[in-house]
């Protein structure tokens, strides 16, 4: 490249990539920028031609990208919050009270300050009731009667 030396370009690059990884979701840029990095330090090195430069460019980026695949493969990041995006999860075990009265299987209960469809045994407007999952956007409820019936450890 004439002018400019191409090392600067592919820092440039590089520190491009490295910087758009924090505003774009995933982990897939910084793969691509390490390989310009690398190939910024080459060409510094030994100032191969263009065409080498750009060969290696690739080829460190897929060396960088799937051996990162792989080893995170390995090591899950394990969210400190599995449920944080998971509304419906996180109501699972929670007392609530039935507005309408559940019958033929549905009616509505109120959990905090929100009303939701639900579904379960014939249960009469105002008796409590635990959320026991979720289908769509309707809770699974049963009575709290229920809970526990047969078990020792209560």
């Amino acid at each position: 490249m004439e002018g400019v030396e191409a090392y600067w370009i592919w820092l440039a690059v590089g520190l491009v990539l490295a910087g758009l990884e924090m505003l774009v979701p995933g982990v897939y840029l910084i793969w691509l920028a390490l390989a310009a990095i690398v190939v910024a330090l080459l060409a510094f090195v030994s100032g191969p031609a263009l065409a080498m430069q750009v060969i290696a460019f690739v080829s460190l980026a897929l060396i960088f990208a799937f051996s990162a695949k792989r080893w995170l493969g390995e090591r899950p990041i394990v969210s400190a919050d599995p449920l944080l995006n998971n509304r419906m999860g996180r109501l699972v075990g929670e007392t609530a009270v039935v507005t309408d009265a559940i019958e033929g299987g549905s009616g509505r209960i109120r959990v905090g300050d929100s009303e939701w469809i639900a579904h379960g045994p014939d249960i009469a407007a105002g008796e409590r009731v635990r959320i026991t999952g979720g289908r769509g956007s309707e809770l699974l409820v049963e009575p709290i009667a229920l809970l526990g019936e047969g078990d020792a450890d209560d």
